[in-house]
């Protein structure tokens, strides 16, 4: 763990980078607890500067305006105490050159992503800089610029790459405690990401591929099975590599998803609105070392092609 430098008594510093669904709900949830909260946008930045963030939930509206609003890291007025990045995790997104100009010697980093191994490359890149790591348990949509909807759940798991202990998670999850947001840290983080790949393998590239809600996907028998065969080959590769699940997973995945709100996956929005789809990170990079370990994974496998194809499809300059 780095040493850890803010005054406690004082206002956590935050910068968030990637202002969609995912990272403005958060970023309103730190926010409401108190922590002085700035937003690094790209596509909104117009509407959030003007307006700030609405968060629609059954509760009702919440108004987030943020303090600073920016379009590029060298505006950011301060010194972050915490750069919350909460981008895709795409190939073409080049993280460090995008956050460089946050960091002072303390900063810590929070990566709160989908996918295998997303962290390794910003541990690369800044090894003297803790990193937090976290997993979002929610449905949450952007409707509008500027405008989130939270449908169901909302839990974190975060925790210090790839493990151990860190003050800075423990100040993160009471804040967000605090917000009312169900927050766990876990020493082991890094296993905690396979148990989130469980639901990621299945639910997202089918979502695409059938252009259904989660709710049609298990109204649908064989496209609940499909689902249950995906979570039982990322259990495998899970168990090869160091972090074993029980079968209890699969049930309480397969069961939880079936009295969710109905709910259009992250990745079937990205399509619909002609973004990058996360392939990679939910599926290439697993099935890359379930060939390391020698390990059939061919439900898995169909899902990816088909998923490259559509991706290609929108982006023919990409390296096979």
């Amino acid at each position: 763990m780095k040493d850890y430098q803010t005054n406690p008594q004082q206002p956590l510093r935050v910068v968030t980078v990637g202002v969609g669904a995912v990272g403005g709900f958060y970023a309103a949830q730190l926010h409401r607890a108190g922590a002085d909260v700035a937003l690094m946008c790209r596509s909104d930045l117009a509407v959030v500067r003007q307006r700030g963030l609405l968060i629609h939930q059954a509760s009702g509206t919440f108004h987030f305006k943020p303090r600073q609003v920016i379009g590029q890291a060298h505006e950011y007025q301060g010194e972050a105490d915490v750069v919350f990045i909460a981008l895709k995790a795409l190939p073409e997104i080049h993280l460090q050159t995008l956050i460089a100009p946050l960091l002072s010697p303390h900063t810590v980093l929070f990566l709160l992503q989908n996918g295998i191994d997303v962290e390794k490359p910003l541990q690369a890149a800044f090894p003297h800089h803790e990193l937090i790591s976290g997993l979002a348990f929610t449905c949450l949509n952007r409707t509008a610029p500027g405008e989130i909807t939270h449908l169901d759940y909302g839990r974190l798991v975060i925790g210090p790459y790839p493990a151990g202990e860190s003050e800075m998670a423990d100040r993160l999850a009471v804040l967000f405690e605090k917000a009312g947001i169900p927050c766990r840290v876990s020493q082991q983080v890094a296993g905690e990401r396979w148990r989130k790949l469980v639901w990621n393998a299945p639910y997202n590239p089918i979502s695409v591929l059938a252009q259904a809600t989660t709710r049609q996907i298990m109204e649908e028998p064989a496209a609940a099975l499909l689902a249950r065969q995906v979570m039982e080959e990322v259990l495998q590769i899970a168990a090869a590599e160091g972090y074993p699940l029980s079968e209890e997973v699969v049930e309480r995945n397969l069961t939880d998803t079936l009295k969710m709100t109905p709910y259009r996956t992250s990745m079937l929005l990205d399509y619909e609105e002609g973004r990058a789809l996360e392939v990679e990170a939910i599926l290439g990079t697993p099935l890359a070392l379930a060939r390391k370990h020698q390990l059939a994974t061919p439900h898995m496998a169909t899902l990816y092609a088909l998923l490259k194809i559509i991706d290609r499809k929108r982006n023919p300059e990409q390296t096979p």
